[in-house]
């Protein structure tokens, strides 16, 4: 059995501790509900090298991380911030690091639709829902362009579902605009697990309207309005306890109430601005998809303060032609966006029509910057007619001199 190290200095005298302590040599110092009782017996069991578990250690780490967070968006003074001391409780949901998923972004899909279809039925969705997301942040750490031009390929895919697809989109735009913001780590998290499961309370019906040709319903338009709080208790009913990631997800459709935990008000107005981004990019039977630049456009046109600021920042975050998205070049072809350019309005794009409307074979990355491959004009998703094929696109991109 592997032990790890404690931090004896952040042990409180007093207190219960959470779990078994031992010595570097695993025999048992202090049983777990047993108290340290002074410095002294502190600076003895510092003296043995006080270990734990592994699984116990790491549990007990994040309850100390969570405890920060829940500390640093109450508003807690940053002076007392340095007194916390490890807690003596470590919550269930501290254990779980999350299962090891495998492939890409449409297994996390097909996984992440399961677990929203099921709602409070799903059989042990934490765990499985933290492997989306470790998995979903790996894939963007390791392809940022590739995760976008997937994502939103996929968003024009009926057939895969709508409501995983919003959710994975959602929390990769939530996840680079709160990089281009400065967040850490640890105000993303929360973010990225509230982007995933903000639509849990009415996933089905989300699908099911998406592919409607009729107007929703007044039924439909109640549990649209109903769906964060229902979201929020299948969530708290599941065994999530972060305050922040169910106050975003309570409170997604309503970023602003007073109700809110005060430094969660910008956390909860980007997770917003991503919901809506991503739902207007996304076509319905029964109206058409606005091109992201025109769905920027609408965030951006007429904002001010913090509105401004979160709609530059998204729209320089994913480009105002996103990869996976397409245009129309100034030479006359159709291309379809495959990496972020310099600036947000230059992507590197690949004619996949050409100027006489005939199909391209060729895979080609063309920059947006050169005038005469300059973008005149976003063209909706529903007049392209022409598969892209993703493995010739991927092996184009990697031809693209390096920045």
């Amino acid at each position: 059995m592997k032990y790890v190290p404690i931090p004896v200095a952040m042990l409180e005298v007093g207190k219960p501790l959470p779990v078994d302590l031992v010595s570097d040599s695993g025999q048992l110092l202090l049983r777990k509900g047993q108290p340290i009782l002074s410095d002294q017996h502190r600076e003895k069991l510092q003296s043995f090298n006080a270990s734990a578990r592994e699984s116990d250690a790491i549990a007990w780490q994040r309850a100390y991380e969570r405890l920060l967070h829940e500390m640093l968006n109450s508003g807690v003074d940053a002076r007392e911030l340095t007194k916390l001391t490890l807690p003596s409780e470590i919550r269930e949901t501290d254990y779980i690091v999350g299962k090891q998923l495998s492939g890409g972004w449409l297994d996390l899909q097909e996984v992440l639709r399961g677990i929203l279809y099921q709602g409070g039925l799903a059989i042990q969705p934490l765990p499985r829902l933290k492997g989306i997301e470790h998995k979903a942040l790996e894939l963007v750490q390791q392809d940022v362009d590739g995760s976008l031009f997937q994502l939103f390929q996929a968003l024009t895919d009926n057939s895969l579902g709508y409501c995983a697809t919003h959710a994975l989109l959602c929390a990769v735009v939530c996840e680079l605009t709160a990089i281009k913001l400065g967040y850490t780590p640890l105000q993303r998290q929360p973010l990225v697990s509230a982007a995933l499961t903000m639509n849990i309370g009415m996933a089905r019906e989300q699908d099911s309207m998406s592919r409607q040709t009729t107007p929703i319903n007044a039924w439909q338009r109640a549990l649209v309005a109903e769906h964060p709080v229902l979201g929020e208790k299948l969530l708290r009913d599941l065994g999530v306890d972060d305050p922040l990631h169910l106050d975003l997800v309570r409170w997604h459709h309503a970023p602003l109430s007073r109700e809110a935990l005060p430094s969660a008000l910008h956390s909860r107005r980007l997770l917003n601005l991503a919901d809506m981004f991503v739902a207007r990019t996304a076509a319905r039977k029964t109206r058409s998809a606005l091109s992201p630049v025109e769905a920027v456009k609408t965030m951006v046109f007429g904002a001010n303060g913090d509105d401004l600021g979160l709609g530059s920042a998204m729209a320089q975050a994913v480009g105002f032609y996103p990869p996976g998205t397409y245009v129309k070049l100034a030479n006359g072809e159709i291309a379809v966006a495959v990496q972020r350019g310099e600036r947000a309005n230059t992507p590197w794009v690949i004619s996949i029509v050409g100027s006489d409307a005939m199909p391209l074979a060729k895979y080609e990355c063309k920059s947006t910057a050169e005038p005469r491959t300059a973008i005149t004009m976003p063209v909706n998703f529903e007049k392209i007619k022409v598969a892209v094929n993703p493995d010739k696109v991927h092996k184009a991109r990697e031809r693209i001199p390096k920045p």
